[in-house]
C-alpha cells in the first residue's frame, strides 16, 4: 500500500500505451479496511484483508464482463497471488528482481528471512509459476527467472524500463549553486553522492566506510551527501562515530527535480549495492553527466557497462573490509582528481552509454511483446 516505484512503473506502462492508442484500466487493491484507524500492526492485516478477500471477489465480478483483445498486464512478479484469477487470459508479467525469492531459499546470506517470510514468497512463486509470459529488466533477472521456474517459459524477453524524461544534464557549477542554496550546505566544490533507501541489498553501510578511508589518505575534503530514507538505526551509528560526521549529510523528502541537479552536480556518485534488480541510480547519474562508482557484479555491469568504474562486491569477511575500502578509497581520489578533459571524456561516455536506456524505444518493445501474446493466446 505504500509503495512508490511500482506505482510509478504502472503509470510509465498506462500512460505509454494509452499514448499508442490503446484502451487500459488499472486494477489493484483499494484501501478499505486499511483507512481504519489501528496499531500499525493491526493496520498490516486490515491491508491483507483489502489485498487478498477484496481484491480478489472485485476481480471475479470484473471477469464477467467481455474482455474481447484484453491483455492483463502485472507490474511485478511480487503481484504473483493475483495472477491465477487471470491465468487463463492473455497476460505478461514484469519482472525486476528475485532477492526476496533468492532469500527465501537460502541464497543470499546477507538477508535472513523468518518462516513466515518463507512461507509468503512461497505464496507468491507458487501464483506466478503458472504465468507462460515475462518480461525481465535485465539478463540477470531473467536468469534468476528461469532458475526459479527451472523451465524456460514461452514468451521471455528482456527489456529495460527506459529512463525518465526528468533526467537530463545541468551545467555541474549551477547544479551546484542551486543546490547549495536549497539545503544549506556549501557544495560550490563538488561532493560525493549516494542516493537510495535502507534496503539491505544498497548496502549504505559501505558508504560511510569507503568515505572514511578516502578522507583519512586525501587533502580534499568534499562532503558526502546520502539522498532517500532517514538512515537506520546502524547506519546512524556510523555517521555519528565517523571523524568526518559534520562533512556528512542526510537530506530526506527529496523531489524528484533536486535529485537531478543532485546528480548533475555530484563530482562521483557511489553505488556499492551488493544486489540489485537492474540499479536505475546509475543511469540516472550517467545522464545527468555524473562520474559511477559501482560494484563488480551482475546487474550493475549490464547498466554500467565500459562508461562505469568498479570495485570488488562488499566482502562477507570482516578481515577484507579493509583492503576493500582502501581500493575504493582509490579509485574516487582518481576520479576526484581528473582533469576537466578527463572528466569531460567519462561524462560522455556515460551518457553515450544511456541511449540504451531510451523511454519511448521500450515502451515500444513493450508494445510489441503485448501484442504478440495477444495474437498468440
Amino acid at each position: 500500500m505504500n509503495s512508490q516505484s511500482m506505482p510509478r512503473f504502472a503509470k510509465m506502462l498506462a500512460d505509454g500505451m494509452a499514448e499508442r492508442g490503446h484502451s487500459v484500466q488499472q486494477w489493484k487493491p483499494m484501501p478499505i479496511f486499511y483507512r481504519i484507524p489501528a496499531h500499525s500492526f493491526i493496520k498490516k492485516w486490515l491491508g491483507y484483508i483489502d489485498q487478498f478477500l477484496v481484491f480478489p471477489f472485485q476481480v471475479r465480478l470484473r471477469l464477467k464482463k467481455s474482455l474481447h483483445n484484453t491483455l492483463f498486464v502485472f507490474t511485478d512478479h511480487a503481484l504473483g497471488p493475483w495472477v491465477p484469477l487471470v491465468a487463463r487470459y492473455p497476460h505478461v508479467i514484469h519482472c525486476h528482481d528475485f532477492l526476496a525469492q533468492q532469500s527465501a531459499l537460502d541464497k543470499i546470506p546477507e538477508n535472513k528471512i523468518s518462516r513466515s517470510g518463507k512461507l509468503y514468497q512461497s505464496y507468491i512463486f507458487k501464483g506466478y509459476s503458472k504465468a507462460r509470459n515475462f518480461i525481465s529488466v535485465s539478463q540477470k533477472t531473467q536468469q534468476d527467472l528461469h532458475d526459479l521456474l527451472q523451465t524456460k517459459p514461452r514468451t521471455s524477453e528482456i527489456i529495460y524500463n527506459g529512463m525518465s524524461r526528468l533526467f537530463s544534464k545541468t551545467p555541474p557549477t549551477e547544479a551546484r549553486r542551486e543546490m547549495s542554496s536549497k539545503f544549506g550546505i556549501d557544495l560550490s566544490g563538488g561532493y560525493l553522492l549516494h542516493v537510495g533507501g535502507n534496503q539491505w541489498y544498497k548496502n549504505r553501510k559501505s558508504l560511510i566506510i569507503l568515505y572514511n578511508a578516502w578522507r583519512k589518505t586525501t587533502n580534499d575534503c568534499l562532503p558526502l551527501l546520502l539522498i532517500g530514507e532517514m538512515p537506520d538505526m546502524p547506519l546512524l551509528q556510523l555517521i555519528n562515530e565517523s571523524p568526518f560526521v559534520s562533512e556528512i549529510h542526510v537530506l530526506t523528502g527529496v523531489e524528484d527535480n533536486w535529485i537531478q541537479k543532485a546528480y548533475s552536480g555530484g563530482t562521483v556518485f557511489l553505488f556499492p549495492s551488493i544486489a540489485e534488480g537492474f540499479g536505475w541510480p546509475i543511469a540516472e547519474a550517467m545522464i545527468c553527466g555524473c562520474p559511477v562508482i559501482t560494484t563488480n557484479e551482475q546487474p550493475m555491469i549490464e547498466v554500467g557497462g565500459d562508461a562505469a568504474f568498479y570495485i570488488p562486491r562488499y566482502p562477507k569477511n570482516k578481515s577484507g573490509i579493509y583492503d576493500w575500502a582502501l581500493a575504493g578509497a582509490n579509485l574516487i581520489e582518481k576520479i576526484v582528481q581528473f582533469s576537466e578533459y578527463e572528466r569531460n571524456r567519462v561524462v560522455e561516455k556515460g551518457i553515450q552509454n544511456c541511449e540504451r536506456f531510451d523511454r519511448a524505444s521500450a515502451l515500444n518493445r513493450m508494445e510489441e511483446v503485448y501484442k504478440r501474446v495477444l495474437n498468440v493466446q
